[in-house]
């Protein structure tokens, strides 16, 4: 396909996402009527309705969009924000389709979003706000064990998760799967463990394929390892903390600048993402963290030399206005839609490379396909075999040290190698297992792709190309 002409408009969200589309689909051969079925969104929701707070009555307004029901139920997140809009609820939607067929989670694509600022809002107002959507979406299905589950998203979190749980119950009191009708609840309410950080943990788990193989790393004009790599990360909420947390203490990254609402942080040496974790909790930004040197224009950071760029927050971040001055080497895009498809372009000319967002960030919906079969079986996972497997462990531990003893070898087991090698994996391992290995498959059939035809020359392509190819397998197999 050829370029995009610079002179044109900046595309919007949802044009991003087509135009993405569209460059994808011209290298498959589908025909017409598919890519047609396939492209476009099936249905969206518009519910108004109105709560009593502060005595009167406010009228809020939000949506609920099924792009995709080539698998059942639909997956997808629900956001409080101002600039909720159909078109971003609906592009959205269609990057849960492509991004859980890409990962191999058996879902078709949802998004949903409320026009609100939940930060206007106390705790129990916003309880009052969240049950009506609830039951407004869920009393037309769009709430639903098998038929639509949504999850968090960008001011949501495990406390809606848990009242829009509990609102469906009461509505639907004979229903032994109700715990199933939405992810990311707490632990303690039939959540799972790891769901809250699965999203971070899986840009880590992204970065960690990337850099087990060379080739791909000299592409980006890298070398070695994690350890040492600079990153700048755009967002240090839910998914840009946990990212910059794990990489920086598990890897050895070194976080040198972060990007914020009041401004940015920079600092050569290194940036305690705890510390300034904590800071922004009792101070609601960075100004004023005494770890680095503040910048009142953030953005201005998104052109910092560094060797991985973390955009984690809003779409759009990167455009045609920014894209040229991009020195990162590596982009990994833990937010939706954080590049435009013209910054893409200028991007792909440039030779840097991208991390597409439906892979980068599938590690939230890839959990919350482990917590929903979880509600399903109504059982922890290990809870079955993690005794069993100890005693086995026990068994072979026994039996070295009875060898070691009766030959007298000479020879001990390692400090801590006894107490490591016994635990049985419990449920926390067991996600962080599976995530792992769905973060290391999907990017696997992305590169194979992606070096192994000519026409492919990034992996946001071959992120497309397996994603629309595995929606269309599915559809024919229903005889479309």
């Amino acid at each position: 396909m050829a370029p995009r002409d610079l002179n044109e408009p900046e595309p919007s969200f949802r044009q991003s996402v087509d135009l993405m589309f569209n460059r994808a689909v011209a290298l498959m051969d589908l025909s017409p009527g598919l890519e047609e079925k396939i492209r476009v969104c099936n249905a969206t929701y518009t519910v108004r309705f109105g709560v009593r707070l502060r005595g009167s009555i406010h009228t809020f307004t939000g949506y609920r969009s099924v792009h995709s029901e080539h698998m059942e139920p639909v997956k997808g997140g629900i956001r409080y924000a101002l600039g909720v809009h159909q078109d971003e609820v609906e592009a959205l939607a269609a990057l849960m389709t492509y991004k859980c067929a890409l990962v191999d989670v058996p879902f078709g694509g949802s998004k949903g979003g409320l026009r609100i600022d939940p930060r206007v809002w106390d705790e129990h107002e916003l309880e009052l706000i969240t049950r009506r959507f609830a039951y407004e979406l869920a009393k037309r299905d769009l709430i639903h064990p098998s038929q639509n589950v949504p999850a968090p998203d960008m001011g949501t979190g495990e406390r809606e998760m848990a009242w829009i749980a509990d609102q469906y119950r009461r509505m639907n009191t004979t229903d032994i799967n109700a715990a199933a009708c939405v992810t990311g609840k707490p632990a303690h309410a039939g959540g799972i463990q790891g769901r809250t950080e699965a999203t971070g943990r899986g840009v880590q788990y992204a970065l960690r394929e990337f850099f087990r193989h060379t080739e791909d790393m000299r592409l980006a004009g890298l070398t070695g390892e994690l350890e040492g790599k600079t990153v700048i990360v755009q967002g240090l909420g839910n998914v840009g903390y946990h990212a910059a947390k794990f990489l920086s203490e598990e890897d050895g990254a070194r976080i040198v600048g972060v990007i914020e609402r009041d401004g940015g942080l920079f600092n050569a040496d290194g940036i305690d993402v705890v510390a300034l974790h904590e800071w922004m909790m009792r101070h609601g930004g960075v100004e004023g963290f005494a770890g680095a040197n503040h910048v009142s224009d953030g953005s201005s950071l998104l052109e910092e030399s560094c060797d991985i760029l973390i955009p984690a927050a809003l779409e759009g971040t990167i455009n045609r206005e920014n894209a040229e001055r991009i020195k990162a080497k590596l982009i990994v895009e833990a937010a939706n839609g954080p590049i435009t498809a013209a910054a893409d372009d200028i991007l792909r000319r440039k030779g840097t490379v991208v991390i597409p967002d439906m892979y980068a960030n599938a590690g939230g919906v890839t959990v919350s396909y482990f917590e929903w079969v979880k509600n399903l079986s109504h059982i922890r996972f290990g809870r079955m075999q993690r005794r069993q497997e100890e005693s086995r462990h026990q068994l072979l531990i026994d039996e070295l040290e009875r060898l070691s003893k009766d030959r007298d070898l000479g020879w001990t087991l390692s400090p801590g190698f006894k107490q490591r090698y016994l635990q049985g994996a419990g449920e926390l391992e067991l996600v962080r297992s599976g995530l792992d290995d769905t973060m290391r498959t999907a990017y696997q059939d992305m590169r194979a792709l992606w070096h192994g035809r000519d026409d492919v020359g990034d992996l946001r392509t071959a992120a497309y190309l397996v994603a629309i190819g595995k929606v269309a397998a599915s559809y024919r197999a229903k005889g479309l």
